[in-house]
């Protein structure tokens, strides 16, 4: 392992009643189907059981929002690294590159020296500045298709919004728009659950991307303009830390990451909303006052991002549960966004929630939180501004999506949508 990280010992290594002589309390036993399917359900029935599970294969699952501040310490744990592609037989390949060489599957110094030139360009208020362009590619969307009958909202709207907006940060050239969108939603598949059958199509979007983002890389390092990508290859150029490989990563793996998050995130966060007539009528007479909060809320409802795994470093207390040195532990950000400790009535969707955390554990917490966080944010709180401005008698055809998975990035079924 890189870094100087401790070996992720065999996830079957130990039987689930190894270490009982340590242990105060057991962990609540969750199976991973039935979570799957109905995640809110099962783990609203084990934390009424515990505070942390455990499921069929020895991944320990804590359940509550007090344990992001322990489970993400660097001192008790790492990020995962190399683990999932070695636990899948894959040891080459576009995709192997990726966990291999982005900072998002790094720790300790390698992972701040892939980090640093990617925050130093991707900050705050650049992104941020996103917003106006952000409304302008959404209202784009609904004026092409308002009154015009259904639209495939997550591959039109929510998909197209994120992906237009990367690829303009990173200069790709409008008629290049469509092809890089489907190379990013192939390859996004990559950092979720896969299965074997999906590895070539993945692979391919990952080779595609890798292939475009370098040859832009290099027309910047030719033809500096003033833009988010010749910044960033001048960063890395002062740095001098990186390899050529590990310069293009870190851009390719920020592309991925936002991809289908934010396509999920935009989707749930206005299905709840026109579920809830009353509050969608709020954001619709002043968008601007209530575009954070609904987007806030709808995150908390039902976060794109199901879990963070780490693996021990040293053996944990959790609540009494005593979790070996080398296992991983996976927070549940499921269950913790719906702990009933700091979020009364859970399960009640309510944008006028107040009393909120500082930060939301949605975008993860500790040195690894999203680098992306806030162009996240601005592209979802202006789609749903822009909705409600310019379309506010929108409406679900059908049913309304439904999210399932808990783990990693969750999957999200068809949603249908009529602007009006």
């Amino acid at each position: 392992m890189r870094g100087g990280s401790k070996q992720l010992r065999p996830l079957l290594e130990f039987p689930m009643s190894a270490a009982a002589e340590f242990r105060r309390r057991e962990p609540v036993l969750i199976e991973t189907g039935k979570a799957f399917a109905e995640p809110h359900r099962v783990y609203a029935e084990a934390r009424r059981s515990g505070d942390v599970a455990v499921n069929e294969i020895g991944i320990f699952i804590p359940l509550r929002h007090r344990h992001a501040d322990t489970v993400f310490d660097p001192a008790l744990t790492r990020q995962i690294e190399m683990e999932p592609m070695f636990l899948r037989g894959i040891s080459e390949g576009p995709l192997f590159e990726i966990y291999r060489d982005a900072m998002l599957f790094a720790n300790g110094e390698t992972h701040m020296k892939r980090r640093q030139p990617m925050a130093r360009t991707f900050a705050f208020k650049l992104m941020d500045g996103m917003r106006p362009r952000v409304a302008e590619i959404a209202a784009e969307i609904i004026e092409a298709n308002r009154g015009k009958g259904p639209v495939n909202f997550l591959d039109d709207f929510s998909r197209a919004i994120p992906s237009r907006i990367i690829a303009e940060i990173v200069g790709a050239p409008p008629e290049d728009w469509p092809k890089f969108t489907k190379w990013v939603a192939d390859a996004a598949r990559g950092i979720a659950f896969f299965t074997p059958e999906e590895l070539p199509a993945i692979n391919e979007g990952v080779a595609n991307l890798n292939a475009y983002v370098a040859r832009l890389l290099n027309d910047r390092r030719a033809h500096p303009r003033e833009d988010f990508l010749t910044s960033y290859a001048r960063a890395t150029a002062e740095e001098g830390k990186l390899t050529e490989s590990e310069i293009r990563v870190q851009m390719a793996g920020v592309i991925l990451a936002g991809s289908d998050t934010t396509r999920t995130g935009t989707a749930s966060i206005l299905s709840q909303l026109l579920q809830h007539p009353d509050q969608w009528a709020m954001v619709c007479a002043d968008p601007d006052k209530w575009k954070r909060a609904a987007v806030e809320e709808g995150l908390r409802y039902d976060p794109p991002v199901g879990s963070v795994g780490r693996v021990a470093l040293k053996d944990l207390d959790i609540d009494g549960v005593a979790i070996p040195e080398g296992r991983v532990v996976s927070i549940s950000l499921v269950s913790a966004l719906r702990d009933p400790d700091v979020y009364p009535d859970p399960d009640r969707f309510d944008i006028r929630r107040t009393g909120l955390p500082r930060w939301n554990i949605a975008f993860g917490h500790g040195a690894h939180r999203c680098l992306g966080e806030a162009l996240a944010r601005a592209e979802m709180e202006e789609a749903i501004a822009t909705i409600a401005r310019l379309a506010p008698k929108t409406r679900i055809i059908g049913k309304p999506p439904t999210i399932t998975g808990h783990v990693a990035i969750r999957a999200i079924d068809a949603m249908t949508v009529e602007f009006a």
